[in-house]
């Protein structure tokens, strides 16, 4: 199942608290065996979890507070107050009353985590010094990194970085308490990692060599790419481009920390626009469009030997989606990570790409969240998207008639049928097909940047009819986990 805790249903939002636990419940009980999730580092000011401050921190509004009131970080009065309202609290609460053992705890953490933990926190209590301006726009021996200056600036806001910390050690708390639980019930994690990272970000910030940045670290290139199915005009992520020749200087170093830190967290890991580790779209920087760009060849060989080798345990999923040259192909193949196969995609094909012609070693997907839900798929007639023409989507509703061999009766759970009789060794349905959602559910919509990220469940929709059903197609279909 894909879904992002935040659409968990909750009185306060999706958090890692007893709505995770009965979610990882619910697929247990119909016989599931992965939840997939978006990235779960902090968002940015839209929603976007792939626009985050940081790659390696834990997203502080995925803090359950009724946990914190459970553990007597927070008062009952307290719980009505915003998410950063009620972790300042806790934090104050913490600092005059916390157990020996949690306080105990909580210095480890910040002596483990140093590698990372002391780069963020810093980052972001000087965001907030800065009225939020970018790092670029600070005092120039911050952004240059002196470090007498950091050093500086570390003695002037100390409570401001143990609170971050904080934060980051109740959500490691919080997040080892779904993954134990999960893993008891049979559920394993994926997790998604964006290949770039945002340039306003503690990641930049912190390891300014590693990007192509200018004397006073504005990009001189950007990511995106080219005009797709998503978009006429490309898409201009904005994103730094890495220096690879500096990060094979290092072994690679950032990337073994960062893979290191989502095996904490993830049992496999959606490595996020593939294609990238082989060729990439370089952007110049102040480009309106993604239009004038170029392909540029990446060391993915060289990274993943090094990844196989530091990181093995990690699963990785390839999400290869887009224009997956033969040389893409060979990489992906190369080190047998599956790729990504979406049905919604499939009926704008050939025959030889419906979901019952799929090969084994792929994931199979409905859609995944920059799509609309498959029932909005179904409705739409090609005015909900600009590269969708009318024709094309009539042309994919009768490619979806023929693969079903009749009418469909309900979209979502016919296409759910495909996916789950289809070839891939593991299939995925985004929640919103599970609830049969139109396209109001959608997550995301690429190449926008308003009313996305914002799609939630509501209360009572796991059922013990809506678990039974997906039980008897998950068995029917050969796909229900083995009995030990």
């Amino acid at each position: 199942m894909l879904l992002h805790p935040t659409s968990l249903p909750g009185a306060r939002g999706g958090t890692l608290g007893a709505e995770a636990l009965a979610f990882v419940d619910f697929l247990a009980d119909c016989g599931q065996s992965w939840w997939q999730m978006l990235p779960v580092c902090p968002p940015d000011e839209i929603g976007s979890p792939y626009a985050s401050p940081s790659s390696f921190a834990g997203s502080p509004a995925l803090i359950d507070t009724d946990i914190l009131a459970v553990e007597g970080f927070l008062k009952k009065a307290e719980l009505g107050q915003s998410k950063p309202k009620a972790l300042r609290a806790a934090f104050s609460h913490f600092g005059r009353r916390g157990s020996r053992a949690d306080k105990d705890d909580f210095e480890a953490f910040r002596v483990s985590e140093a590698w990372w933990l002391a780069d963020h926190a810093l980052f972001m209590a000087l965001k907030d010094a800065n009225h939020g301006r970018p790092w670029t726009e600070w005092d120039e021996r911050l952004r240059r990194r002196d470090p007498a200056r950091l050093a500086e600036a570390r003695a002037n806001v100390p409570e401001e970085l143990r609170y971050h910390e904080f934060a980051q050690w109740l959500f490691a708390r919080q997040w080892r308490a779904v993954r134990r639980h999960a893993a008891a019930r049979g559920v394993a994690l994926m997790g998604d990692a964006p290949i770039y990272v945002r340039h306003d970000s503690a990641d930049c910030w912190a390891n300014q060599e590693l990007f192509f940045l200018d004397e006073a670290g504005a990009p001189t290139a950007v990511a995106g790419v080219p005009p797709d199915y998503f978009s006429a005009d490309g898409q201009l992520w904005g994103n730094p481009l890495y220096r690879w020749e500096r990060h094979q200087e290092t072994g690679f170093a950032w990337w073994v920390s960062r893979l290191k830190a989502c095996a904490e967290r993830f049992d496999a890991l959606r490595l996020d626009h593939f294609i990238g580790f082989r060729n990439y779209w370089e952007i110049p920087a102040g480009e309106k469009t993604a239009i004038k760009g170029r392909w540029v060849t990446a060391p993915g060989d060289e990274l993943f030997e090094t990844l196989r080798r530091e990181v093995p345990a990690l699963e990785i999923v390839a999400e290869d989606l887009g224009v997956a040259t033969p040389a893409v192909i060979a990489l992906r193949d190369k080190f047998a990570f599956p790729g990504m196969r979406l049905a919604q995609f499939s009926f704008g094909g050939e025959e030889k790409d419906w979901p019952a012609s799929w090969p084994e070693d792929c994931v199979g997907y409905t859609g995944t969240h920059d799509n609309d839900t498959t029932r909005g798929w179904w409705e739409d007639d090609g005015s909900a998207n600009a590269q969708r023409s009318a024709a094309q989507a009539e042309k994919e509703r009768r490619a979806f008639r023929r693969a079903l061999g009749r009418e469909p009766e309900l979209p979502s759970w016919d296409m759910l049928s495909l996916v789950w009789r289809s070839p891939a060794r593991t299939a995925i349905v985004p929640m919103p097909d599970l609830l049969n959602c139109g396209g109001e559910a959608r997550m995301n919509r690429p190449g926008t940047a308003t009313d996305n990220w914002r799609w939630r469940m509501d209360p009572g929709q796991l059922t013990a009819r809506l678990a039974g059903r997906l039980a008897l197609l998950t068995g029917a279909c050969g796909r229900a986990p083995e009995l030990e």
